[in-house]
């Protein structure tokens, strides 16, 4: 059962999950939360629960966790409609109900509080022990950074794979930083110019003095070499100036604009300010509270909120509007209407706009790094959602024997010892570094349940029928080099994974389209080959050869994948006979 929240109320959540990981993801928060009104969208899984924030941020098969501030239908605009009437319908249909964001704003910061001091709670026994600090075990960030980098084939977490939210957050970056903003830019660009004239000036002081030492004697070469230097740093100082100049030009209107519709979209977003600082006081209030205004924000929000938008704006609507428009649109209207501050670089908040022909979804993120960023996980290789995926499909039990036969940094291990630490856990590879690897992760997230060994996949040091379930990740030998030949090997690997599961055991297994190809033609044939009690009359002059053994592993169910450049398949037997 859920630990309901603080204030007993349910709270409307969505998650980002990759490409074939909802299904794990919806039955998750069922499970794990207790979630109601169940949902899901576009690789995404909208949930409300009262469960603490805390237990909701320990979604394991979910990307990124955002508190819903609102789910409409698709924006739709006229194909008639000019760019200035375009403008002010978006802004109209994003922004809504002002009441509504800042009573979402109060709910994020209630939350935030909540899970600072969750971390905080975390942090002070392991500060104690000499083992939690930052120096010592390596900040979110490096840790961030880490996940990033390590994930099946090279392919990044949302923050390093490029996440649909986080990608739309750089565009807005891109968008206002490449191209300056009013209140910041502009300024930064004045105090560039000033610089740049003083720093001018005192190059034309040094010249005039080198000319002069020059003219009392300096000899031929030494004049000539300071003369090309001078006419370099005269040329520098020339392209330095023309940069500046246009880079002040650009910071002066907010917005480089390139084109005739942009120019018609800023002429539009100025009227519609003019429109709503009329308009705005007159708004009639919701559910009792005073509607905000630019010059008296409403005071039960944060005061003075800091925010960034991001944005994803794809189909019939990107025609109209690129993602760094939504964005300026719906950060104006904030800004007019709440007094909420923008800042690019470092905000408190950060809206998050997703806008599609089939889905329209407002959120605020309740986590800076994703989800999916395993803080006991020191070196990462498999995809951390897809190896608890491959976990969780194995239905281990307490007291099982759980073997991971090319277990690599210990990914599937890690996860799967996680949840279940009533459970015995083997992992063998045949590569020292891999193996190394693999230990330093298990000594640092303290798990004494996963025992490694070294040892080959074809060749594994256990009896038959000894462990419960095999779960494994064939490498693809494109992150990790191998000098394994998998698709010559796999008859073998197959074999004594077959040989050591169990009766009723489960096998699950990653493969990449073309060895999952190949693992079906293998079962096939063994499929195909006589029955254990059929005999045959050896012919004179020939030697009987043994029949190849039938298989006895039972499909239960193939699942696509997305692991970011390519998609996997996780294959899942049953060991049916002996």
């Amino acid at each position: 059962m859920s630990e309901p929240d603080s204030n007993g109320s349910l709270v409307r959540y969505y998650c980002t999950a990759g490409n074939g990981m909802e299904r794990f993801l919806i039955g998750e928060v069922k499970k794990k939360l207790a979630a109601e009104d169940v949902c899901q969208t576009a690789g995404k899984v909208l949930f409300s629960s009262s469960a603490g924030i805390h237990r909701v941020s320990e979604l394991k098969a979910a990307e990124r966790l955002f508190l819903l501030l609102r789910r409409d239908s698709p924006v739709r605009l006229s194909a008639h409609s000019g760019p200035a009437k375009a403008a002010s319908e978006l802004q109209s249909r994003v922004l809504g109900d002002i009441g509504q964001w800042t009573g979402a704003a109060a709910t994020w910061s209630r939350l935030q509080g909540e899970l600072s001091g969750r971390r905080m709670t975390d942090h002070t026994p392991r500060r104690e022990e000499g083992r939690g600090s930052e120096e010592g075990r390596g900040s979110e960030e490096g840790r961030g950074n880490k996940e990033g980098r390590g994930n099946e084939e090279g392919r990044g977490s949302e923050e390093g794979r490029g996440n649909e939210e986080w990608r739309g957050s750089e565009e807005g970056r891109g968008n206002e930083e490449g191209r300056g903003n009013e209140e910041g830019r502009g300024s930064e660009e004045g105090r560039g110019s000033e610089e740049g004239r003083g720093s001018e000036e005192g190059r034309q002081g040094e010249t005039e003095q080198r000319d002069e030492e020059s003219s009392r004697g300096t000899c031929g070469v030494e004049a000539q070499r300071m003369k090309r230097k001078r006419d370099e740093e005269e040329k520098e100082s020339s392209s330095a100036k023309e940069r500046r100049t246009s880079e002040k030009k650009r910071g002066s209107v907010g917005v480089q604009e390139t084109s005739g519709r942009e120019h018609d979209v800023e002429r539009s977003c100025r009227e519609m300010d003019d429109m709503t600082e009329d308009k705005v006081e007159h708004v009639k209030p919701t559910a009792g509270r005073p509607q905000p205004s630019r010059t008296e924000p409403d005071p039960s929000a944060p005061d003075r909120l800091s925010f960034r938008v991001s944005c994803k704006c794809t189909g019939s609507l990107s025609r109209y509007f690129s993602s760094q428009e939504v964005s300026r649109v719906v950060g104006g209207g904030l800004s007019r209407l709440l007094g909420w501050k923008a800042d690019l670089k470092n905000p408190q908040l950060e809206v998050n706009v997703s806008l599609s022909d089939d889905h329209f979804l407002l959120g605020f993120p309740l986590t800076r790094l994703p989800l999916a960023n395993r803080s006991y996980m020191k070196t990462t290789g498999l995809r951390s959602t897809v190896a608890w995926a491959m976990a969780s499909l194995a239905h281990i039990q307490p007291g099982s024997c759980v073997l991971d036969p090319m277990c690599g940094v210990g990914s599937i291990l890690m996860e799967a010892a996680q949840e279940q630490q009533a459970a015995c856990f083997l992992g063998s590879d045949i590569d020292d570094g891999q193996l190394q690897k693999a230990n330093d992760n298990v000594e640092f997230a303290e798990l004494p349940n996963i025992q490694l060994l070294k040892a080959s996949s074809t060749m594994l040091p256990l009896p038959s029928t000894s462990v419960d379930a095999v779960v494994c990740d064939l490498p693809f030998g494109r992150k990790f080099g191998t000098k394994t030949n998998m698709a010559a090997n796999l008859p073998l690997i197959l074999t004594e994974m077959e040989r050591v599961l169990r009766v009723g055991g489960t096998l699950v297994l990653l493969l990449s389209p073309q060895l999952s190809c190949l693992l079906k033609s293998l079962l096939a044939q063994k499929d195909s080959g006589p029955p254990p009690t059929q005999e045959t009359e050896p012919q004179p002059g020939l030697q009987l050869r043994p029949p190849p053994p039938r298989c006895s592993l039972k499909h239960q169910e193939t699942l696509r994948v997305s692991l970011g450049a390519i998609d996997g398949l996780i294959h899942k037997y049953v060991k049916t006979d002996a």
